[in-house]
């Protein structure tokens, strides 16, 4: 019964070992194994893998990119203008053994390493550059030389610095209104500006409007009172032609248009004598005796004048 107990509890001691021994490593992690506190060996490989048990500990890192999230600072630039800068930064541990020795066997003490480090390159970096610098596309080359100081400053911790970037590029509070206001100044002295211009050279083209349009009207009068001129010039030679054909038919003419314009009207009264050479036609018009009325006898119809 005794020897049964025995090798009960010995089968289990040998369990117990066994399970104690055997431990995997993920594909995502890296293992140092200590022995009493000392590092013993460092493996990478995933699997499974053996220890001594009760006497070794294993101490696993993540392989994978890590983040560190730097709090917001206030950095001053080249040109003496204050920047509230957020930034975060991108690592992976490289050599667990170092690390171990270095920072521990935790991440927070990597932390309390990269706070320093990363807010001294944003600081050093960033004291040559300007604003639009920070804002514009040369951003690419001033996060490069931040990488490259913080990986100098912890190339001695085990880890690797991938990226350095800021998240966030803030001016202080109280320096956003007043630089706001100056904004709004100067966009309203640029619209002042383009207002001005757009309203001179609206002056111009009215300017150059109306010059042409005086220029026009000159050239089309002149060229009026040229075709009217000779207009005129054909009418009066038509006029002397038909005169010289036949004179006593042409004054017939004229003064029938002069009748017909004076008593167009037909309210048209005038005073003038019955002798009038106005009214030598109607001096000729037949009488009912047969013959034409003579010695200046005859008058013009009342309806259209009233001579005396």
């Amino acid at each position: 019964m005794n020897r049964a107990i025995a090798l009960a509890v010995l089968a289990a001691v040998l369990v117990v070992g066994l399970v104690s021994s055997a431990f995997t490593v993920h594909q995502t992690q890296q293992v140092l194994v200590t022995q009493f506190g000392e590092p013993v060996r460092v493996i990478r490989e995933p699997g499974l893998h053996w220890k001594v048990p009760f006497i070794q500990t294993v101490i696993s890192f993540d392989r994978r990119l890590l983040d560190f999230d730097s709090p917001a600072q206030e950095v001053v630039l080249g040109s003496q203008r204050r920047l509230v800068v957020d930034a975060f930064t991108r690592y992976r541990i490289t050599d667990p053994l170092r690390f171990f020795q270095t920072v521990g066997a935790t991440e927070a003490g990597i932390r309390s390493r990269l706070e320093p480090s990363v807010t001294s390159a944003l600081r050093g970096a960033l004291a040559n550059e300007t604003l639009p610098a920070v804002l514009s596309a040369e951003r690419a080359r001033i996060m490069s030389e931040i990488r490259q100081r913080v990986e100098a400053d912890t190339q001695d911790l085990g880890i690797s610095v991938v990226d350095v970037r800021i998240r966030r590029a803030d001016l202080p509070e109280q320096n956003t209104q007043p630089i706001l206001a100056r904004m709004q100044s100067e966009r309203e002295r640029v619209g002042r500006e383009v207002r001005a211009k757009g309203a001179e050279e609206a002056q111009r083209i009215v300017a150059a409007a109306d010059r042409d349009r005086t220029v026009l009207l000159a050239e089309a009068q002149a060229r009026a009172q040229g075709l009217r001129g000779e207009g005129e010039q054909v009418a009066i030679t038509i006029f002397a032609e038909a005169f010289q054909r036949d004179p006593e038919f042409f004054q017939f003419w004229r003064t029938m248009q002069a009748w017909r314009e004076a008593f167009s009207d037909g309210d048209t009264r005038m005073l003038l004598s019955p002798d009038s050479d106005f009214f030598r036609y109607f001096r000729s018009i037949p009488t009912p005796g047969g013959g034409p009325s003579g010695g200046g006898g005859g008058s013009p119809p009342r309806a259209q004048a009233s001579p005396q």
